[in-house]
């Protein structure tokens, strides 16, 4: 709202504005008390674009012209704008203080000439304040004068936006007295309109009343306005920006009269009430954002003058607006109306103030914030003048449901007696159909203990059938070494008897005894039978410890006790899993193993075999399907620990045919398979997801055709098994 203040300087500086010469004395006399508003005793130069350097202005005192003004307005310009005065210090203070209350200017500096010398000091947009002689929003100078000693004074203002220069003398004392009362009074508007923020603000989080976020949002903006214009804003926040700084005070101004408009346009209906009202709100906006597109891309001055000259005329168009719809329902705009000319008037004073109409004091000085306090009270009453209007038309609204009610509920009494007979009608039907559905139910039962039990009988035919074929063949291999170990053994025996015939025979002298044996042991070869007769113990060895390991795989994959949740060795599971299956891999499917030492993990270890040997299984499948019994097969089986370390993962992977992707989602449904009839029942893999889903957890898969398919089953190593 602060953006109005600035249209109306504009207004009011074509309208005030004198060139004529006024005469004015040109020195301060300071006599130990303050002097506010020193601007009849100034002296200034506006156009400084062609001036160099200080000792140009100080050399030609022609260039300057006196104000007539106790707070001059020197307009907005990008060059320099030169001011000059003259102070005598006239009392017994030995420092005397000048105050230019204008805090948004973005390079002052000072120049003092005392006996001759000369002294300067610069201020520049983006400093911290801590860095200043005084640590203070307004620009605060020292001039150590003895009693009776002159200084002239020169300040040199740069500045993007209006420039308004209030210039006082103080003493030390008086100067403290002055900033003491400035932060009181701001102090003062930082509590109420927050207080005004956070009431409404809580309101909003009661009500979710949309009217008093955009209340809120645009008070808020307001408030930052006035931080911005009272030069508290990098004093609060200690900003050290150039950049930002230099543009908070357009753009806050810019957010202001955005939020403005959406405030208006929330509260006073315009898109329903006003259309044509609410379209040219809609162009302020679109200058509004053009104004903040120009400020960030560096264009002060042409966004600082779009903003006053949208911000002038909404001011006038929501006046208008106001008046308008006050016709129709004043009772809803009354204080809005209100609110909206009282803020309009605190800017009217300040600009007159401005220009020498009225007097410059504490009232006129803070009025545009005093307007906007009080506009902030008098719009909180709207809303709440607003919500109380809603909630009487709601109660209206509920009287008249309440009757059409009472009268429904007349009807409906008249209809229950109908809808009870049909009721008990639907119920004795819906009854014959529950009996039906029971029994249909109970064979559904039936036929799926079944297909389970079936399931359960292919997969043990196909575990018997690998048990078998792997046991055989050891078997063998014991079977056909006995019939030659038996003839060696034999042979053995027969050569032990000749041998103890020739060495009792008391006729045979013992060197013709040892020739005897020693030809016995050549005739029959004794070396190489000792190595064929342990050739054929280590075969039935081997036999026998193969017979052994199968059954001890068979023992581990079975588990008899697979009721009872324990903690299994899911590695060991997965090799007896493979020795099962070793007959359907051996010699045709490379088989790779990548363990890592995972910990034992709760389970039912038999049911989750079963899972391994179905996967497993439909890999060998693939696999086969995919070679016909050719080399090249292969199939990875990786075992680890996840990144937390508790849960294992099972990652099986194989080089098979792959799965298509249109039936990848739906492996997992009871009775689908791609197997040929009679090679499947379906039931394989929807079996296996439900038991991982028992021990809560996951089995996904990846495939592509022609490539191959890899499952990862996720397994919680402490768990709670689902039931």
């Amino acid at each position: 709202m602060f953006r109005y203040t600035l249209f109306l300087l504009i207004i009011f500086q074509c309208l005030f504005t004198n060139s004529g010469l006024a005469s004015v004395d040109s020195v301060v006399y300071f006599k130990g008390k303050d002097l506010q508003n020193i601007g009849k005793h100034l002296f200034i130069l506006k156009d400084g674009a062609g001036i160099k350097n200080f000792k140009d202005v100080q050399q030609h005192p022609e260039w300057f012209v006196p104000s007539k003004s106790e707070v001059p307005n020197l307009g907005s310009v990008r060059s320099s704008q030169w001011i000059k005065f003259i102070v005598v210090n006239d009392s017994d203070e030995d420092k005397v203080i000048v105050n230019l209350s204008h805090p948004n200017l973005d390079v002052v500096r000072f120049y003092s000439v005392v006996n001759s010398e000369v002294d300067s000091v610069k201020y520049a947009v983006g400093s911290s304040y801590v860095d200043r002689e005084y640590n203070h929003q307004f620009y605060l100078f020292d001039l150590n004068l003895k009693k009776g000693e002159q200084a002239e004074c020169f300040l040199q203002i740069k500045n993007e936006t209006q420039v308004i220069v209030p210039i006082s003398i103080h003493s030390q004392k008086g100067l403290f007295k002055t900033l003491q009362q400035e932060d009181i009074l701001s102090a003062i508007y930082i509590g109420l309109m927050l207080s005004m923020l956070l009431y409404n603000a809580f309101l909003y989080f009661s009500t979710k009343e949309k009217h008093y976020l955009s209340y809120v949002n645009y008070i808020f903006w307001v408030f930052v306005a006035q931080m911005a214009v009272l030069g508290l804003f990098e004093r609060v926040f200690h900003i050290r920006s150039e950049w930002l700084s230099s543009r908070i005070l357009t753009f806050s101004g810019a957010m202001s009269g955005i939020t403005a408009i959406l405030f208006v346009k929330s509260f006073l209906h315009t898109a329903v009430d006003a259309k044509n009202f609410n379209r040219l709100l809609n162009v302020f906006l679109f200058f509004y954002l053009i104004a903040i597109i120009l400020l960030i891309l560096g264009y002060i001055l042409p966004a600082y003058r779009i903003v006053n000259l949208v911000a002038g005329g909404g001011a006038a168009i929501v006046l208008l607006l106001a008046f308008e719809l006050s016709r129709k329902k004043y009772s809803q705009t009354k204080f809005f109306l209100f609110a909206w000319c009282v803020f309009l008037i605190s800017v009217l004073v300040f600009v007159l103030k401005d220009y020498g109409v009225l007097p410059t004091n504490v009232f006129t000085t803070r009025s545009v914030q005093i307007g906007s306090v009080i506009e902030a009270l008098l719009l909180s009453f709207a809303l709440a003048d607003k919500i109380n209007t809603y909630r009487k038309e709601m109660l209206d609204l509920q009287v008249r449901e309440l009757a059409i009610s009472q009268e429904n509920e007349k009807l409906i009494r008249e209809q229950n007696v109908v809808l009870e007979q049909r009721v008990k009608e639907r119920t004795e039907e819906l009854q014959e159909s529950n009996k039906s559905l029971s029994l249909t139910l109970e064979n559904l039962k039936d036929a799926q203990a079944q297909l389970v039990e079936s399931e359960k009988m292919a997969s043990l035919g196909q575990l018997t059938a690998g048990v078998a074929h792997e046991i055989n063949n050891p078997i063998n291999f014991v079977t056909s070494n006995v019939s030659p170990l038996r003839r060696d053994v034999g042979i053995l025996w027969d050569i032990i008897d000749q041998m103890e015939a020739i060495a009792l025979n008391p006729d045979i002298d013992i060197s013709e005894k040892e020739q005897r044996i020693l030809a016995l042991k050549k005739q029959h070869d004794v070396g190489y039978l000792n190595s064929e007769i342990n050739f054929l113990l280590k075969g039935i060895q081997e036999g026998a410890e193969r017979t052994a390991e199968i059954v001890k795989s068979l023992r581990i994959f079975s588990r008899i006790d697979e009721d009872i949740l324990k903690e299994a060795d899911l590695n060991e599971g997965l090799d007896s899993t493979l020795v099962i299956l070793n007959s359907m891999t051996k010699e045709r499917i490379e088989v790779v193993k990548r363990y890592e030492d995972i910990p034992l993990v709760e389970s039912y270890a038999g049911k989750v075999n079963q899972v391994f040997m179905n996967v497993l299984s439909n890999a060998i499948y693939a696999v086969e399907k995919k070679f016909n019994g050719n080399p090249g097969g292969e199939l990875v089986i990786e075992t680890k620990l996840n990144e937390d370390k508790s849960k294992v993962k099972i990652i099986i992977n194989d080089n098979g045919v792959g799965i298509p992707e249109e039936i990848k989602n739906r492996i997992f449904e009871p009775f689908f398979t791609t197997k040929e009839v009679g090679e499947g029942t379906g039931l394989g893999m929807s079996i296996a997801y439900k038991t991982i889903d028992r021990h809560n957890g996951k089995i996904l898969v990846e495939s592509e055709v022609g490539i191959g398919t890899s499952f990862t089953i996720i397994l919680p190593i402490r768990q709670h098994i689902k039931n």
